[in-house]
């Protein structure tokens, strides 16, 4: 489990390498007003959180046993939702999409609690 969302993580992070190069090369002009900065934090948020993934990994490796892998999956929906959400918004501007995002966000919080509970637990 833990090769998987090491994985994961290098996947996610080439991702948000990829679309913050999109972004800033290909979409830069073609942005609303304001959607620029919105897209920019789906980029950051799918960025720190593929680097989650790798914390991930590593608690799995070190206190096996443990829920850990909850918290990598909460950090994959919350990439999907979040950063997903705000990526569909910044370039489509379909404004109800935006509804998805704090979803997303609950799934990161939620994550970072998970991840803390069951390293604290293996102590």
């Amino acid at each position: 489990m833990d090769k998987l969302f090491f994985i994961l993580g290098t996947f996610f992070a080439f991702l948000a390498v990829a679309l913050g190069a999109f972004g800033a090369h290909t979409l830069q002009g073609t942005f609303a007003a304001g959607m620029a900065e919105v897209y920019e934090t789906g980029v950051r948020y799918q960025f720190y959180h593929a680097l989650g993934l790798f914390a991930v990994a590593f608690a799995i490796s070190r206190w096996k046993g443990t829920p850990t892998a909850l918290a990598g999956w909460l950090f994959i929906v919350g990439i999907l939702l979040f950063s997903g959400s705000l990526y569909v918004l910044s370039i489509t501007g379909i404004r109800w999409i935006g509804a998805i995002t704090p979803l997303g966000g609950l799934a990161f919080l939620a994550g970072w609690v998970v991840l803390a509970w069951t390293v604290l637990r293996a102590f």
